[in-house]
């Protein structure tokens, strides 16, 4: 009997419509929303930049804060994840509140941490990534105000990412997608003095952000607690921790936020070389930054999609069919990536031309964009490997290594070098940060391949 050919296995390979149909239901609405965050996020950097460069350096600047911290809050939230997409797998509900409760925790106690940072001691922050007096004045005034969404958001995302791993993706789609399109109208009217509403330059997004942030959190609770969604823990239920659960807990989620934490240390560390390169590169590389999270959408959608999906199969016993579940999406990642390179190609200078800054910022931005999209395949294997599969499966140290470590031995090292040592353009110090992206991309796929991540955490609480 002759063996199918290539195509005919890949097609063999892709034709289980459950795991489509799935997919969909899960990916869809979240993509919805990030598509919303990514473009409205986009219009915002643009109302910042009729501003000038110095405006963009500030707000992105400024916005380190607000990065590291969800991103923090990211690793503390997914780390809860992989535990409720498996306990909402066995349908465990009293240890899936729990955990909603430590995430909540965990989420708060970083938040005050960063406003504290943020009212106290903001010009010692900025000027980690910034020498440009002007840049950094700016940047004091717009923290102190932002920082002021830091604990609503902290709630929100904790709820939110809760939610999605018992399937309910369409809640909090819906409420962030109507906090980001206010978010934008009111940056707007405040950044320009529109509807009636005063002038307040850059200020005015940062105002906008904390009525959008609260309106967010009180809408999205409403809901939770009004239909009572399997999250809609009670006080006495968020509480009911003890010492040995919690270290259950914390023992394969505390490497999820050292990796988190460690990463976006990496990421902020990246920001301040290309700070210190000066004003013009790194407005070039905010401009790019915004451009990237629009490409991401579908991808984002499709990595967090697949660590549900993953992990509920994890947590009923079906480890083969989470195997193959994964490597489905990191095939669909890797032909997705190209073509949305080819897409950042077509549309860069029509994306480029929004933008009231000079021409030595726009022609960085392009260079760079022609790096951004050369790598984006990798960026999103790497991010589905991490998010999608290691955390999934409860394989939380080798995703603290790949993630959290790789950055600080390969990237930030090689970027330093070559902006400060070999005095490279900003467009080859970027090629110098993604070389960490290919370094993790060997490793990923060789632990993916190995079916070592594959750890059923709801069987062993």
């Amino acid at each position: 009997m002759a063996l199918p050919s290539p195509i005919q296995r890949v097609f063999n390979y892709y034709r289980d419509r459950n795991y489509f149909r799935e997919m969909l239901k899960l990916a869809l609405p979240i993509i919805f929303q990030q598509a919303m965050f990514s473009l409205l996020n986009m219009a915002g950097v643009v109302f910042v930049g009729q501003k000038g460069e110095t405006a963009i350096a500030a707000v992105g600047l400024a916005g380190q804060a607000a990065f590291l911290l969800n991103l923090v809050n990211f690793g503390v939230v997914s780390g809860a994840a992989m535990f409720t997409a498996q306990f909402w797998g066995n349908r465990d509900l009293p240890n899936l509140r729990r955990v909603l409760g430590m995430s909540l925790v965990l989420a708060l106690f970083t938040a005050l941490i960063f406003i504290g940072i943020s009212q106290f001691v903001p010009e010692k922050f900025l000027s980690i990534y910034s020498t440009d007096p002007a840049v950094i004045a700016l940047g004091i005034e717009y923290m102190r105000i932002f920082s002021w969404s830091f604990l609503l958001s902290s709630i929100t995302s904790s709820y939110a990412m809760v939610m999605r791993s018992t399937g309910d993706v369409v809640t909090p789609t819906f409420v962030g997608a109507g906090a980001l399109i206010l978010n934008t109208i009111l940056s707007w009217a405040l950044i320009f003095g529109e509807l009636g509403l005063p002038e307040m330059s850059i200020n005015g997004a940062a105002v906008a952000t904390v009525i959008a942030r609260v309106l967010e959190c009180a809408v999205l609770l409403f809901f939770v607690y009004r239909s009572k969604s399997p999250v809609a823990a009670s006080l006495r239920e968020l509480t009911d921790l003890n010492a040995a659960f919690m270290g259950r807990i914390l023992k394969p989620m505390f490497p999820v936020i050292l990796n988190e934490l460690f990463w976006s240390l990496g990421i902020t560390a990246y920001a301040a070389i290309y700070g210190r390169m000066g004003t013009d590169a790194l407005a070039a590389v905010n401009i790019i930054s915004s451009v990237e999270q629009v490409a991401f959408v579908i991808f984002i959608g499709i990595s967090n999609a697949t660590s549900v999906l993953v992990g509920n199969r994890i947590g009923a016993g079906d480890e083969e069919e989470a195997y193959v579940y994964a490597g489905r999406s990191l095939g669909i990642g890797v032909v997705g990536g190209l073509l949305m390179g080819l897409l950042l190609q077509v549309f860069k200078w029509p994306i480029l031309s929004l933008y009231n800054v000079s021409p030595e910022v726009i022609q960085n931005a392009s260079l760079v964009m022609n790096v951004a999209s050369l790598f984006l395949w990798v960026r999103v294997n790497n991010m589905t490997i991490v998010v999608g599969i290691l955390r999934a499966g409860g394989d939380t140290k080798f995703s603290l290594f790949v993630d959290g470590i790789i950055i600080w031995i390969v990237g930030v090292p090689l970027s330093a070098l070559g902006a400060f040592a070999f005095h490279l353009p900003v467009y080859w110090v970027a090629v110098c940060v993604l070389s960490e992206e290919v370094t993790k991309w060997f490793f990923g796929m060789s632990r993916y391949r190995s079916r070592k991540w594959i750890n059923n955490l709801a069987h062993t609480m």
